[in-house]
C-alpha cells in the first residue's frame, strides 16, 4: 500500500514516484534531509472517479470559444508548451553512460508528437502527485535548460482517483483553453502543498481527507480567479465536451507511452524514464537532454 508522508516528508522526498498501482516506487537516493514516515493510504480506486459535477451555466459562448480553440493535431492538444531558452543543441555523444532498458526505456511504437519541427520533452505529472511537487522545479530547470531545438510540454494523468488526480487533470485542461496553465503552473501546487487551499490531504497529518471534503472544480475556479479568470468562465470551459475529450485523449497517450508512475519524463514519443531510472533529479535533465541530442543526430 501507499504510504503516505506527511507535508514536510512530502516536499523534500527525493526520488518516489506516484504509480498506477497504488504503491510508492522509490529508485537509489540523492543527498536530501530525511524523509518522516506516515499512515498508509488506501490503495488506488479500480474505477475512475466521476467527473466534475458542477453544471456549465447555459450562456458561455466566450467559455466555449476557449474550449474549442484547444482543436489541435491529436498528441499535441494534450499539452502545453512552455517557453524554454535559446541554448544551443548539444553534440550526441555516447559514453555508455545512460543505458536502454535501465535508464531508459523505448516506447513501442513511437508516437507523433503533433510538433514536427522540435523534439518534443514531456512530463507526465499531476498536481496532486507528492513526487512531481517535489520534482517541479526541476521540470522547471529542464524547461529552461533545452536547446533550442526542443520545447517542453506536460501531459496530466488521470490514473489515482484516489488521490484525486481526475480533478486536477481537468482543471489544467481548462487552464490551458483559457491561456493561464503556465504562468499557474507553480502557483498550482503550491496551493495544494503549500497553502493547502486545494489539498485533498491533511497537510498536518498526512492523512487523506474524506473525499466530501476534497477540492471541486468550483474550488479550482476561485483559485484560478486570482489569476484573472472569471470563475463561471472557468467552470464553464472546464466541464464542456472539449476538455472530456482531451483527457480522454490524454488518458490514451499515458497508455500508449507506457506510463505507470508519476513524473515520467517522455522525449520525442519515443523514450520515457522516471527521476529514478536516470539516478536523480539533476541526472533527469542530463538524461532528457542526452535523448534530445539523439534524436537531433537521429541515432
Amino acid at each position: 500500500m501507499l504510504k503516505r508522508l506527511s507535508f514536510l516528508g512530502v516536499a523534500l522526498i527525493a526520488l518516489a514516484a506516484c504509480s498506477h498501482n497504488g504503491s510508492d516506487n522509490t529508485a537509489s537516493p540523492q543527498p536530501a534531509p530525511a524523509q518522516s514516515s506516515a499512515p498508509a493510504a488506501p490503495a488506488s480506486a479500480a474505477k475512475p472517479a466521476p467527473a466534475a459535477t458542477t453544471p456549465a451555466p447555459a450562456a458561455a459562448s466566450t467559455a466555449a470559444a476557449a474550449a474549442s480553440s484547444t482543436a489541435t493535431p491529436p498528441a499535441a492538444s494534450t499539452t502545453a508548451q512552455k517557453a524554454t531558452t535559446s541554448t544551443p543543441a548539444e553534440p550526441f555523444v555516447d559514453n555508455g553512460k545512460w543505458v536502454e532498458g535501465k535508464n531508459y526505456f523505448t516506447i513501442e511504437p513511437a508516437q507523433p508528437t503533433g510538433i514536427p519541427d522540435r523534439i518534443v520533452v514531456t512530463e507526465a505529472f499531476s498536481y496532486a502527485c507528492p513526487a512531481c511537487n517535489a520534482f517541479h522545479t526541476t521540470a522547471d530547470q529542464l524547461a529552461q535548460n533545452l536547446p533550442s531545438n526542443a520545447v517542453m510540454t506536460y501531459l496530466p494523468v488521470s490514473f489515482r482517483p484516489d488521490e484525486n488526480f481526475p480533478l486536477f487533470q481537468r482543471a489544467y485542461f481548462a487552464a490551458k483553453a483559457l491561456g493561464v496553465a503556465d504562468k499557474t503552473y507553480d502557483a498550482m501546487f503550491d496551493a495544494i502543498w503549500k497553502s493547502g487551499e486545494l489539498a485533498s490531504d491533511d497537510l498536518n497529518t498526512g492523512r487523506p481527507k474524506p473525499q466530501s471534503a476534497w477540492p471541486t472544480i468550483d474550488d479550482v475556479a476561485k483559485f484560478y480567479a486570482k489569476h484573472g479568470v472569471d470563475p463561471k468562465e472557468f467552470v464553464a470551459v472546464a466541464n464542456s465536451f472539449s476538455i472530456n475529450t482531451q483527457m480522454k485523449r490524454a488518458d490514451d497517450m499515458v497508455k500508449a507511452y507506457g506510463v505507470d508512475a508519476t513524473p515520467t519524463i517522455i522525449v520525442n514519443g519515443k523514450y520515457r524514464f522516471t527521476p529514478g531510472d536516470a539516478g536523480g533529479y539533476g541526472q533527469s535533465i542530463e538524461l532528457a537532454k542526452w535523448l534530445v541530442a539523439k534524436e537531433a543526430a537521429g541515432k
